[in-house]
């Protein structure tokens, strides 16, 4: 690992590179998918199951007949097994995972496990990143993979990861700093949490696949700007438009045409305020962050929404959960489709 490389977990460095910079999925990343827990055969798992597993190592991109597959003792391993072929090829039918992450999310990832289409997420993200050395935009980028839990403290908005902060409390390491630790019919908890500054930014490679600095996103804050130049990377280099985004602290505008919401949440009440209809206070209370988008390429934008500014929102939920969804991106914002651009 070099000094500024980061995300190693992610394993981008099993990955070729096309011209453009874009991932090309190897034997060694199919390998790694190979390694996870939820791959690895049990132990009492049968012998077909076993050479199965082994038959993929060796060779992670050979063809499995469905009788191989049909021929597993067990219906829950037959049943991953399926999903796992059925993702990988899904994604080696595309030239780049870029491409094949726009192609599920544009279509339809219905049975793709959650967690192999984050892994592709983190991927993507990773590349995107290629060369960044900004601490905060890298930090504010894991809100793509990586679910968060939200505090409003002492003035700060601060974001951090949810299942470092689960693993911290299991562990009965409780501090106190930042209520943001709050369990469903519990007492909340406070989690003593390092926040990323200019002081502790030059480490953050090194740390970055723990996962254990917290973001702060107020207004005026580094964290703020570096979720819009993570957005703007993200926007660039796998969707292929540069754009341009600020954050701002609220929505002025009579004549509002076009937003997107970055989560659940947002979405809800980003479509609620467009629709012009009254939203509690306290439910507006949870919108996070604001920020304007104009696209370089005018000639690129759907009729309706040209020359007029897109608004992004995140929210967290009412659990102060924050569940970023970046595919929103891909389906949400105003682009002309390639048959309404020629």
């Amino acid at each position: 690992m070099s000094p500024g490389d980061f995300w190693l977990a992610s394993g981008h460095h099993l990955c070729d590179r096309d011209a453009a910079g874009r991932l090309v999925a190897t034997p060694d990343l199919w390998r790694a998918f190979l390694a996870r827990p939820e791959l690895v055969p049990p132990a009492e798992a049968c012998d077909a199951e076993l050479a199965l597993h082994t038959g993929l190592l060796a060779a992670p991109l050979r063809p499995v007949p469905a009788a191989e597959v049909a021929a597993l003792a067990d219906a829950d391993a037959r049943e991953n097994w399926q999903l796992f072929l059925g993702f990988r090829d899904l994604v080696q039918a595309r030239p780049t995972l870029e491409a094949a992450w726009l192609a599920l999310f544009r279509g339809n990832v219905a049975g793709i496990p959650p967690l192999f289409l984050q892994m592709l997420t983190h991927l993507i993200t990773r590349a995107a990143l290629e060369g960044c050395g900004d601490a905060f935009t890298l930090r504010a980028a894991e809100l793509f993979f990586r679910p968060q839990r939200a505090a409003i403290h002492q003035g700060a908005t601060l974001l951090a990861d949810e299942e470092h902060l689960d693993a911290r409390a299991a562990g009965g390491d409780l501090g106190t700093i930042g209520r943001l630790l709050t369990e469903a019919d519990a007492t909340p908890r406070e989690v003593e949490l390092e926040v990323l500054s200019e002081a502790n930014a030059p480490a953050y490679p090194a740390r970055s696949d723990a996962h254990d600095l917290a973001l702060d996103i107020a207004e005026g804050r580094p964290g703020q700007h570096g979720l819009a130049r993570a957005l703007e990377c993200f926007i660039l280099h796998v969707i292929g438009e540069p754009v341009t985004i600020r954050p701002v602290p609220v929505i002025e505008d009579r004549n509002w045409r076009w937003h997107v919401g970055l989560d659940v949440e947002a979405t809800a009440i980003a479509n609620a305020l467009w629709q012009g209809e009254r939203v509690q206070q306290a439910r507006l209370a949870r919108i996070l962050w604001l920020g304007v988008l104009e696209f370089a390429d005018a000639s690129r934008v759907l009729p309706r929404a040209a020359g007029r500014p897109v608004y992004l929102a995140l929210a967290m939920d009412a659990a102060q959960r924050v569940r970023m969804k970046p595919q929103n991106l891909a389906t949400g914002l105003p682009l002309k489709t390639v048959e309404q651009a020629t």
